[in-house]
């Protein structure tokens, strides 16, 4: 079966602004879709910040194998139980992929635990993305490096927590680096974090920006993906335990009874 997959787009300078809509007339996440739909692998429909529970309700995240998220100019908008709810998906083992200024997003903070600042400027710059894993699955298919010809730059320091990998570095024309392509695991959930694609820009259009999205979801999706019992905290009776014990001393609960949370 095809990995069900979910590009989820803030839309917002798709409707506001000339040049994003001119880039991507029917908004970043159909295009994004486009690009994850042209593999077999993958079946990817849309999701958007104007939808009702965001595009996200329980039934469709229980059913999605690996979300994508765009966002930028509105991360405030995306209402905490979503993000709680995406939250507990990822640690059931729901892949998590997020793209550009995502850094910023709600989930990925949440995620990540940290600021996830960084620094930027919005110049049109040469961005040479450097390969230094090859032999990662995300990379896979790629040379030793590959030029967007236009971007905003995003330059270190990043404030994320230390990676599990990390398959891509980033060079620009004014001089900065960034760690442009890193994985992290939350729960049972694989996390990829991509840095190019900002909206006045048409990355998502280049053929090497859409093979490594195809490849993230590859990467990030997990069979065992939904995996309830990461949420459990039982209070095991005594007379289960699996090798004989006679309880002993005081006790703050009842048999049976919930725990502190």
């Amino acid at each position: 079966m095809a990995i069900r997959t979910v590009v989820w787009g803030e839309n917002i300078h798709e409707r506001i602004n000339k040049v994003v809509a001119e880039i991507y007339p029917e908004g970043m996440h159909v295009t994004i879709a486009e690009a994850l739909n042209a593999d077999d692998a993958i079946s990817a429909a849309t999701a958007t910040l104007q939808e009702a529970e965001h595009g996200l309700p329980q039934a469709r995240l229980d059913e999605t194998d690996v979300l994508v998220w765009w966002g930028h100019k509105d991360h405030g908008a995306v209402d905490d139980e979503i993000v709680e709810r995406v939250a507990r998906r990822v640690w059931e083992g729901m892949g998590l992929i997020v793209l550009h200024s995502g850094h910023f997003s709600k989930i990925f903070k949440r995620l990540m635990g940290t600021p996830c600042a960084l620094k930027w400027r919005e110049a049109g710059e040469r961005e040479r993305i450097w390969v230094v894993n090859p032999g990662h699955p995300i990379a896979q298919g790629l040379g030793d490096h590959f030029v967007v010809e236009y971007e905003e730059m995003y330059g270190e320091h990043f404030s994320v927590p230390e990676p599990l990998e990390t398959v891509f570095i980033s060079w620009f024309q004014g001089g900065e680096v960034f760690r442009s392509g890193m994985t992290w695991r939350r729960g049972l959930g694989n996390i990829f974090y991509f840095r190019p694609g900002h909206e006045t820009y048409p990355t998502y259009h280049q053929a090497e920006v859409r093979h490594v999205l195809r490849n993230a979801v590859k990467w990030a999706y997990n069979s065992n993906n939904a995996h309830k019992a990461v949420h459990d905290a039982p209070n095991v009776p005594v007379e289960t335990a699996l090798e004989p014990i006679a309880e002993r001393g005081p006790k703050l609960h009842a048999p049976g009874e919930e725990g502190y949370r």
